[in-house]
C-alpha cells in the first residue's frame, strides 16, 4: 500500500515521466482551494528533491497568487495505465516570471511552447505512494492542441495584454505579479 519516503529515487522519476498529466493542488491561508491539471510536456525532475514545471497561460492564474501568499504545493501523479499507483509530492515552491533570471535559467529545459508564463520550482519535502487501486484505466489519446494553437494565433503581444486582463489576480483577488509595474512588484 502507501509509503513515505524522503526524495524522488530513480524508480519515482521514471513513473514520473511516464504520466501524460499531473495536478498541481495550493492554497493560500483564505479564499479558495485550486487544484489544477497540466499536461504537455512541462514538468522535469531536476534532483532527488526539487522539480520544476512550465505554466502555461491560461483562463486563470490561481497557482501563483496562492504561492505568493503561502508557498506550500503538493503534486500528484497518478497511473491510468500498467501498475496502479498515485505519488504526491509535498514541499515548498517558488514561481518565476519571464522576467526574472531562474526563469531564463530553466526556459530551455522545455520545448518552446508559445503561451509559456511561468516556471515553478518546488524544494521536495516529502514523497508519498500510494495503491491507486481506485484509479480507472484510462487511454492516452493524444494532447490537445487549442491552448498551443490559441496561444500561437495570440502572438506575444496579444498574449501579455490577456495576462494583464485575466491572470493579474486570482478568483480571490490576490495579485499573481504576473505584470511587472509598481502596483505587481
Amino acid at each position: 500500500m502507501g509509503k513515505i519516503v524522503s526524495e524522488i529515487n530513480s524508480d519515482l522519476k521514471a513513473f514520473i515521466e511516464n504520466q501524460k498529466i499531473f495536478f498541481v493542488g495550493t492554497a493560500a491561508t483564505e479564499g479558495q482551494v485550486n487544484i489544477s491539471p497540466k499536461g504537455m510536456d512541462t514538468f522535469r525532475v531536476l534532483e532527488a528533491n526539487k522539480v520544476v514545471w512550465l505554466n502555461l497561460t491560461g483562463s486563470g492564474n490561481e497557482t501563483a497568487a496562492h504561492l505568493l501568499k503561502n508557498n506550500r504545493m503538493t503534486i500528484l501523479f497518478c497511473a491510468f495505465e500498467g501498475k496502479p499507483m498515485i505519488l504526491r509530492l509535498y514541499g515548498k515552491a517558488s514561481i518565476f516570471h519571464q522576467r526574472d533570471k531562474e526563469y531564463q535559467n530553466y526556459i530551455d529545459l522545455f520545448p518552446k511552447i508559445t503561451g509559456s508564463r511561468q516556471i515553478i520550482e518546488m524544494q521536495v519535502d516529502m514523497v508519498q505512494t500510494s495503491c491507486g487501486y481506485a484509479v480507472p484505466f484510462m487511454d492516452f489519446k493524444e494532447e490537445r492542441i487549442q491552448l498551443k494553437s490559441w496561444s500561437e494565433k495570440q502572438g506575444e503581444e496579444r498574449l501579455e495584454n490577456y495576462r494583464k486582463e485575466k491572470n493579474a489576480l486570482s478568483i480571490d483577488g490576490f495579485e499573481t505579479k504576473i505584470v511587472d509595474s509598481p502596483n505587481h512588484n
